[in-house]
């Protein structure tokens, strides 16, 4: 599978803005895929945090005040605790919600596909980043019967 095919394949129409029902709070994530032998990025939060403590994420966050929509929340924030700069039209596509039922939150992912990305650095919000191959990814999430139960909580 190359870039090329991933773009093709999900690229879609995006609409960043959920109706907030009152039930849940509004989040959203960034998948970012990039490199010739497609690689996504991934992080685990610190041990320490009072909430995610040592999770597998992507990078994301609940909806803040300053955000003008989702997908804002979700480039300011992967900016802001991976350092990766992802411009609006280096985002493909939307998935579909999941709701969370832990910390209640109702989570838009969004899919970034690039050729390449810099180095990145972790803040305090990160204590490891990993850089997955996408094959072996997709393998493991479509052998999981729930996959975004230790992805997304």
């Amino acid at each position: 599978m190359i870039l090329k095919d991933i773009r093709s394949i999900l690229s879609t129409k995006i609409n960043p803005v959920l109706e907030n029902n009152g039930k849940n709070k509004l989040a959203s994530i960034l998948v970012v895929i990039y490199g010739e032998s497609p690689i996504v990025v991934m992080t685990e939060k610190p041990t320490h945090m009072k909430f995610n403590a040592g999770e597998i994420s992507f990078p994301g966050v609940h909806l803040n005040s300053t955000d003008s929509d989702l997908l804002d929340t979700a480039l300011r924030e992967t900016r802001k605790e991976i350092g990766l700069s992802i411009k609006k039209d280096q985002v493909i596509c939307q998935l579909d919600t999941v709701i969370t039922l832990n910390s209640g939150f109702t989570i838009l992912p969004f899919v970034s596909v690039v050729d390449e990305i810099p180095p990145l650095s972790p803040n305090a919000e990160v204590e490891k980043i990993f850089h997955i191959p996408l094959e072996p990814f997709l393998k493991t999430m479509a052998n999981d019967p729930d996959p975004t139960h230790n992805l997304i909580q």
